[in-house]
């Protein structure tokens, strides 16, 4: 029976798991973003109590 022949599907297998360990990461680390995040300044919050009786 051909399919248990170990020989083709561990190479198979050797360089698929080479792709995901080493090819594939390098590619999606060295992805650029179109924009950088910007860092926003934080301006304080204007908080007006609340001074309604709650009954």
């Amino acid at each position: 029976m051909p399919q248990l022949n170990p020989s083709p599907w561990f190479m198979i297998l050797v360089f698929s798991w080479t792709m995901f360990l080493i090819i594939i990461p390098i590619k999606v680390i060295a992805h650029m973003f179109n924009n950088e995040p910007n860092q926003q300044t934080i301006s304080p919050l204007s908080s007006n109590t609340w001074n309604w009786p709650w009954h």
